[in-house]
């Protein structure tokens, strides 16, 4: 029996590499707002400000009235998908991707059963469909409208069932730049005035697949698992295996490729960045060890709020704040940002992004304490 050859072995700096530079984060691209929104699958976006701040990382000449027209316009939207999160999507993605992770927000709805006991979701999709498309609702007005249905039924628990079951996006001006505004929703076809798409599963799935490689890969069946928030996906790779390169990490995990995706030189400089809270570039891969060194693992976090990050060489190297007045950077381990190349290359990426997403303002930028010392 021949033996077959085995897949080349990409470690952390390669993978890290790899990544960067379809994350648009190894150097800067030109792409437009909507290209780059697009390229990346989607924007994590619980809270209105990090699509911005991650675009501001990543593009070229960005302003984000940039985002924010695209988001009036109707061309970009805020709706749940990956991960059962907010994401800021493409008009198209918005359309064909809640399909694709449909499954998960179904299984949402086991852990309010009792509280939807005796509800019929398919009386309640429809009725809540009617209600938010007549005009947007907040999730208070539309908790009370079904109580009026259902009395007896957990008033949060249909709210949730309305969400899990219909494509709700969060209209404007909720998440434009330098507005405010409370949750209202509506259904994705409503607002966007097209139908949802329904390619066959198999088609979307593959599809994603190699839209998900082009922006975080070379990844394995369980990456991208963790990225979409879904199981079940090692059937789609196998289909694509023969359009597929494939390498093994250092642990000897399977990893799948396209075949003209850039893998740069391991020693490419990697220039610092400032990331916002809950970026894709953190939370897509199970093994995170491509962005975060393993004896930093949980320091990005407190609780379930995520800190905003610095990288520095490619790598989580820290967490940063923004006051009224400052940019407070605090940097990990010892002599990190001291040496002087390293601590000017930081300070001119954050006058870099104070000056993109808040020209005119007067903020200091100084290295301290972000992360609270007790319970470390």
């Amino acid at each position: 029996m021949t033996k077959q050859p085995s897949s080349p072995v990409l470690g952390a700096r390669a993978l890290n590499r790899a990544t960067l530079d379809r994350q648009l984060l190894l150097r800067r691209s030109s792409r437009s707002a909507q290209e780059a929104v697009a390229h990346l699958v989607g924007l994590q976006a619980q809270n209105v400000k990090p699509p911005y701040y991650a675009l501001a990382a990543r593009l070229d000449g960005f302003a984000p009235e940039q985002l924010s027209e695209l988001m009036a316009d109707r061309e970009v939207v805020r709706i749940v998908t990956l991960r059962s999160t907010i994401h800021t999507h493409t008009a198209a993605d918005a359309l064909t991707l809640r399909p694709l992770v449909q499954p998960a927000r179904t299984r949402e709805l086991t852990a309010f059963r009792r509280g939807l006991a005796g509800v019929d979701l398919d009386r309640l999709a429809v009725l809540a469909r009617d209600l938010v498309e007549a005009e947007p609702r907040t999730m208070a007005g539309l908790r009370e409208a079904l109580r009026a249905e259902w009395p007896d039924a957990d008033p949060q628990s249909l709210a949730v069932a309305a969400r899990c079951t219909l494509p709700l996006v969060q209209v404007t001006p909720r998440g434009l730049w330098g507005r405010s505004g409370q949750v209202a929703l509506t259904t994705a076809e409503h607002w966007l005035g097209r139908p949802v798409e329904s390619a066959p599963a198999a088609d979307a799935t593959d599809a994603t697949v190699m839209r998900y490689l082009a922006a975080f890969g070379p990844a394995s069946v369980r990456d991208m698992q963790a990225w979409a928030g879904l199981t079940r996906l090692r059937e789609a790779f196998e289909r694509l295996r023969p359009r597929l390169l494939t390498f093994r990490d250092e642990g000897g995990v399977e990893l799948f490729d396209l075949p003209d995706a850039p893998r740069p030189d391991p020693g490419t400089p990697a220039p610092p960045r400032f990331l916002p809270e809950f970026d894709n570039l953190l939370l897509s891969h199970a093994d995170r060890t491509r962005v975060v060194p393993p004896e930093l693992r949980g320091r990005a976090w407190q609780g379930n709020q995520a800190y905003r990050t610095l990288l520095v060489d490619g790598f989580l190297a820290g967490v940063w704040m923004l006051t009224e007045d400052a940019l407070v950077i605090e940097t990990f381990g010892q002599g990190q940002g001291s040496r002087v190349a390293e601590r000017d290359a930081i300070l001119a990426e954050g006058e870099r992004m104070l000056a993109t997403l808040h020209p005119g303002a007067s903020h200091d930028i100084r290295f301290g304490a972000v992360v609270p010392r007790t319970g470390r």
